[in-house]
């Protein structure tokens, strides 16, 4: 096991210390639903086994990004470095008075009573990795079984999956008593193109109303780098096929990546392109996230 001392040393950040300003302008309570925040980790240590230790990515940073930006809410996810105690995520929703809202990390065997606890702290969802570069999730059956006690808090399932698993999973989350969210478009290869086995077994499984899609990790899935003109084709083609159930994020602060460093300003300027419209980019931004995830009024943060 790794120590989650505080001395421990940490990756180089890997996001930028000042992220371009973008040159479009987001519609008014636009939402970035994909994020994390890391520590800091003298107050929230780090989980015991994690696979990278990031620098510290507090709550402060993100939301000064934002108000660069032009967000006003957004979904916080737990991040795999600090496991299942979701208390760096409690922390950062507490400061926005719900404006913001949350995704935990929770096993099979999580009480009633501690989702109850989430739930009122502003978490909404549970997320499973069942990627190889993160601890492996249960059987996806057990996670749709589990689902069936999500359903009586209102939660979603999240999945977060290596491209080649979509067909193998979808069977499975077809079944779900809960909506489900799929994670970075399925984490596709961008170099394979649109007709490639993955990303037809993502459409299919969009077909299901009960699922929705990310349309964040351009920066993950493209193999030509920024500003991603390989990945956009296919979040533009997931908002114009299924609009009313796609929603975007930055990632920031973009944990594990390793290609050039993310500028979040480009990756909020490529929406023009993913969602040519002002009517498509209010549904993704606006319209789906505060029907989806139940916001609170926006606030000024500090």
């Amino acid at each position: 096991m790794t120590e989650h001392t505080a001395d421990t040393p940490a990756d180089p950040p890997y996001w930028l210390a000042t992220p371009s300003k973008p040159k479009l302008t987001l519609p008014a309570g636009a939402c970035d639903a994909h994020v994390h925040v890391f520590g800091p980790r003298a107050r929230f240590p780090f989980a015991e086994g994690r696979r990278y230790t990031p620098s510290d990515a507090p709550k402060e940073l993100l939301f000064k990004l934002h108000e660069r930006l032009g967000i006003q809410h957004c979904v916080i996810v737990q991040p795999a470095c600090h496991g299942e105690d979701n208390s760096v995520t409690v922390d950062a929703i507490a400061a926005t008075g719900g404006c913001y809202k949350g995704v935990a990390l929770v096993p099979l065997s999580v009480s009633d009573a501690e989702l109850k606890r989430l739930n009122a702290a502003g978490l909404c969802g549970a997320r499973f990795h069942y990627m190889t570069h993160l601890s492996q999730g249960p059987r996806i059956n057990d996670v749709v079984a589990f689902a069936q006690r999500l359903a009586a808090i209102g939660w979603h399932l999240q999945i977060h999956m290596e491209a080649d698993l979509i067909a193998e999973l979808a069977p499975a989350l077809r079944q779900s008593p809960v909506p489900v969210v799929i994670d970075h478009m399925g984490r596709i290869n961008a170099s394979l193109g649109l007709e490639q086995p993955a990303f037809k077994a993502l459409l299919a499984l969009l077909n299901d109303k009960n699922v929705w899609v990310k349309v964040s990790g351009a920066d993950r899935v493209t193999r030509q780098g920024p500003p991603y003109s390989d990945a956009v084709p296919f979040a533009r083609k997931l908002v114009a096929e299924f609009g009313d159930r796609c929603v975007w994020g930055t990632d920031w602060p973009h944990p594990n990546h390793q290609g050039p460093t993310p500028d979040d300003g480009t990756l909020v300027d490529i929406l023009g392109e993913i969602a040519p419209s002002e009517a498509a980019r209010k549904a993704v931004l606006v319209d789906n996230p505060h029907r989806y995830y139940r916001f609170a009024p926006a606030r000024k943060l500090t």
